[in-house]
């Protein structure tokens, strides 16, 4: 693997690497889910945040995941389309859209943790006790990280 010079540290570069790669191979093994087929990445987060947060507005959403406001908009009209969400019109300006996930959308977002978590677990349970421990003890620093990561400028919009 090449390396670029780079202000960071070789042990952390490569947790980035390890964790960028874990990312990408839970996303590649968790199975497709039955009725709506596979959904993008964007639009799977995007589900979640609607999930969590129901009645957020685009932009609300938009700065939420760190995305382009035309891009959830897109990943927003599609979710529709595939009946996963809805879009209401605010009572007191009609300029504003808040998004709500269906019963079909909660049920997609269920089944899409499931499909992500039963390979984790599957995993989990082939290693050591010793890896199954650190690993349990890393959530909150993992967690942290993640805060860190959510609240930086740097992160790509």
């Amino acid at each position: 693997m090449r390396r670029y010079d780079s202000p960071v540290s070789e042990p952390r570069r490569d947790l980035a690497d390890v964790l960028r790669e874990l990312g990408w191979t839970i996303h590649r093994r968790a199975p497709e889910r039955a009725g709506v087929g596979p959904i993008p990445t964007t639009e799977v987060a995007l589900l979640k945040q609607v999930v969590e947060n129901p009645g957020a507005t685009v932009g609300e959403l938009a700065q939420a995941l760190g995305l382009r406001q035309p891009n959830v908009s897109r990943a927003v009209a599609t979710l529709c389309a595939q009946g996963l969400v809805t879009k209401e019109s605010s009572p007191t300006d009609r300029r504003i859209t808040h998004v709500r996930a269906t019963d079909l959308g909660r049920s997609e977002h269920e089944a899409i943790t499931a499909g992500w978590s039963e390979p984790i677990e599957a995993a989990l349970s082939s290693l050591s006790e010793k890896h199954q421990r650190t690993l349990g003890a890393a959530e909150e620093a993992l967690t942290a990280l993640y805060a860190a990561l959510r609240g930086s400028d740097e992160l790509p919009r």
